[in-house]
């Protein structure tokens, strides 16, 4: 069960737009039929896929006679521009280029299969299907998505060799058997026909042969669909092969769909947890979280300086697969992706997002900062320790981990003070001011004495130390340094004053 406008939302990238609407876009959509008398009575439902209606008043018969709210139709050149008014029934026009057979399957998929997301399954089974052609064509199955990764495979080995056995243990065709497809030209016939293509066997790449289709919706080149066999398939496998591709791309549409549906009701629950929500807990079982601290991972991805297709890229790849095969829950806000991710180790944050940050492509500079662990009422607060991180690792060397909150708090308290002095409010009098201009002035080390002898906390042995001096030029240089200026170490407030103007005004 979906909303009518989360419908509106999610068709409208496949060619559907909502032409009217008198109902609310709250209403509640339960079930999906066609036109049809079955044993004398009218089949009802809630929306109604108006297939093969000569009119919009046709369609909007068939709808009240349905009990439909909704209506898909395809667009027709007539003035009935407020149809449905008194009737209560919402239209939407379907472009000609997309056919019933693929809006029906997305339709029924976000309808029906909702609340199966929402909870986190997945609402087809690839792999199922991979058996189910392998059966039929007599040979090894694969499907794969554009960049050759394995979505699904099937458990007959017939025809299987090396080459199948790489692909399928590394979820992708190896780069070596990506070459070879691409000088003989299979990505390019892909790219541009649906007819099957055989590629012929290759010894010194332990592949046997293959048979290969492109799985493909309208002009969207969804995946490819590969047989391992010996020689060319013959009739009736060859039809059964290109008839299983076009099954394949209905099961990605409707994959696309449900995924899309359930990012929208996970994103939802994610951003109420971390804008602070009264019924936290129930929130976070929502998601499928366990009960328990969780840390939040603040994302951001870019290439040079377009920073919208990377972050979309990246909330992609976090979001890629159904609830339960999933750790971490994410949302996206604003030019940041956020990621609940339970658990209080702040290894198993990074590893997540070592392993988000290895799914996408080498352009892209990828920075995360890593809350403290905290329980679901206190993300709020989580959420801004993973930005401060977040701006932390910004400043970092390019391959330096992700920062964690309870492990780089004193760094990011810093890097406020710096922020700060850089806005000009550091004072320009003052012991340590008038110490950094003798030095520019007498090129003297000053400062840097000065900050030696208060990490030492007094002791000029370490201060010597921490500068490659004796003790004696430590002491030697206090005494010229009162000379300049009231220094008045013997005041602990003085003391902590200068400390922290040292450390606003460090470089980074």
């Amino acid at each position: 069960m979906v909303t009518l406008d989360r419908l509106v939302n999610v068709l409208g990238s496949y060619g559907v737009r909502l032409r009217f609407c008198p109902i609310p876009r709250s209403t509640e959509l339960g079930s999906v039929v066609v036109h049809e008398d079955a044993g004398g009575r009218t089949v009802i439902g809630d929306v109604l896929l108006a297939i093969g209606a000569r009119s919009v008043d046709e369609a909007l018969r068939w709808a009240v006679s349905a009990h439909a709210v909704v209506v898909l139709l395809r667009d027709h050149d007539d003035n009935t521009t407020f149809a449905g008014m008194d009737e209560g029934v919402a239209m939407m026009v379907v472009d000609a280029s997309v056919s019933w057979s693929e809006l029906s399957a997305v339709v029924y998929g976000l309808v029906l299969e909702g609340r199966e997301t929402e909870s986190g399954r997945g609402p087809t089974d690839l792999f199922a299907l991979a058996d189910s052609l392998a059966e039929v064509v007599g040979g090894a199955v694969t499907i794969e998505d554009p960049l050759s990764r394995v979505l699904a495979y099937s458990t007959m080995q017939q025809n299987a060799d090396p080459a199948r056995v790489a692909t399928v243990m590394d979820r992708q065709a190896p780069a070596s058997l990506r070459e070879f497809f691409e000088t003989r030209g299979v990505f390019t016939h892909l790219a541009n026909s649906d007819e099957p293509l055989f590629v012929s066997p290759d010894t010194d790449r332990g592949m046997s042969g293959r048979m290969v289709v492109a799985v493909r919706s309208g002009t969207e080149l969804m995946g490819s669909l590969w047989v391992a066999c010996l020689e060319p398939l013959a009739e009736p496998e060859r039809t059964a092969l290109a008839d299983g591709a076009r099954t394949v791309a209905l099961h990605l549409l409707r994959s696309r769909a449900s995924a899309d549906l359930e990012r929208q009701v996970e994103s939802e629950l994610v951003l109420r947890l971390l804008n602070g929500s009264p019924d936290a807990a129930a929130s976070a079982s929502r998601l499928g979280l366990a009960p328990g601290r969780m840390r939040v991972i603040a994302v951001q991805a870019f290439i040079d300086f377009d920073r919208d297709a990377g972050l979309l890229l990246a909330f992609e790849r976090a979001t890629t697969g159904f609830g339960w095969s999933r750790p971490g829950r994410s949302a996206l806000c604003g030019n940041t992706v956020y990621t609940l991710l339970p658990g209080e180790q702040a290894e198993s944050a990074r590893r997540w997002f070592a392993g988000l940050q290895a799914s996408l492509p080498d352009p892209l500079t990828v920075l995360a900062g890593i809350s403290k662990a905290a329980a679901a009422t206190d993300l709020p607060a989580a959420r801004q320790e993973a930005d401060e991180c977040l701006a932390l690792h910004g400043i970092k060397p390019p391959d330096a981990p992700p920062p964690a909150y309870d492990e780089s708090w004193d760094e990011i308290l810093l890097q406020r003070l710096r922020t700060a002095a850089r806005s000009g409010r550091t004072p320009d009098r003052g012991p340590v001011a008038e110490l950094r201009r003798h030095d520019a002035d007498n090129t003297t080390d000053y400062v840097s004495t000065l900050r030696a002898w208060l990490e030492a906390m007094g002791d000029p042995a370490e201060a010597g130390n921490r500068l490659g001096v004796h003790e004696n030029t430590v002491r030697y240089r206090l005494r010229k340094m009162g000379e300049i200026t009231d220094l008045q170490l013997d005041d602990a407030r003085k003391r902590l004053a200068m400390m922290i103007e040292l450390a606003a005004t460090q470089a980074d």
